[in-house]
């Protein structure tokens, strides 16, 4: 191994702070092009010059003030038609919302509230069949997202955070729209009654939400209970994973802070 003097060091290190490039100034030393460059690095990295590894980004919750209002929102598209992916090409893991196409609305609220919670991290749409996927990539996922685990969503426990429960109790509409505009439907429902004697047709809006999680379920009705909306069960083939609001009064006001998909 040969070894270069200190002399050698300090001068190759003048021409490089000079502007010189390492493969000129390893041709003119006669020093091999890699101790150049790590001469170099060191020199940078003495100096505080060195870019090193890209800081970590501030958490959104953690390190600075968490958009609550659209945090309450992408909870619940989170959890009716989001998840949560580690790859192991990306550093970071990613959340994915699929919203349907036929819903272009829906599709820029979702990346509006994505944006308002993850204000320093892009987010992307990509083409699936039928529907846009909604995503971004940030290393502070499972600090937003405590209810990530294997498995689908159904086969684990969901349960809020203290914090979480927190932002559902401040802004519920938020969160009841989240899941309505996931895994719920507005529609104009009918049947007959007879009047004077003459049956006639009557038809009336209704509000579906369907999951097959009992947890999310009862996230979403223990929600309604505290905004005093009534709603009851609608099984169907023996399966209770479907929620109802057909009542008018409750209708309206869903109707007002929620209202159909767009």
């Amino acid at each position: 191994m040969h070894f270069h003097g200190t002399h050698v060091r300090q001068k190759a290190l003048t021409l490089l702070r000079d502007g010189a490039s390492n493969a000129d100034v390893a041709r003119q030393l006669n020093v091999p092009k890699g101790t150049i460059g790590y001469w170099k690095h060191m020199d940078r990295a003495r100096r505080g010059e060195c870019p090193g590894r890209v800081e970590r980004p501030p958490c959104p919750r953690c390190d600075g003030e968490l958009n609550s209002l659209a945090y309450a929102y992408l909870l619940g598209l989170y959890l009716g038609d989001g998840h949560i992916i580690q790859n192991r090409a990306m550093r970071a893991p990613s959340l994915s919302i699929a919203c349907a196409e036929v819903h272009p609305g829906l599709v820029e609220e979702c990346v509006q509230a994505m944006r308002g919670v993850f204000p320093n991290n892009s987010v992307c749409k990509v083409r699936r069949k039928g529907c846009w996927e909604v995503k971004l990539y940030s290393l502070h996922m499972w600090c937003l997202f405590p209810q990530h685990g294997p498995g689908k969503k159904h086969q684990r426990r969901i349960a809020l955070e203290p914090w979480q429960q927190e932002i559902v109790d401040a802004h519920p509409w938020e969160f009841v729209r989240g899941l309505i505009h996931s895994d719920g439907c507005r529609i104009t429902n009918w049947t007959t009654r007879l009047v004077g004697g003459e049956r006639k047709r009557y038809e009336y809006p209704r509000y579906f939400f369907t999951n097959v999680s009992d947890d999310i379920r009862q996230l979403f009705t223990g929600t309604l209970d505290k905004l005093g909306i009534e709603w009851t069960h609608c099984t169907r083939n023996g399966n209770p994973y479907n929620i109802s609001v057909a009542k008018k009064a409750s209708v309206a006001l869903m109707d007002a802070h929620v209202g159909p998909k767009h």
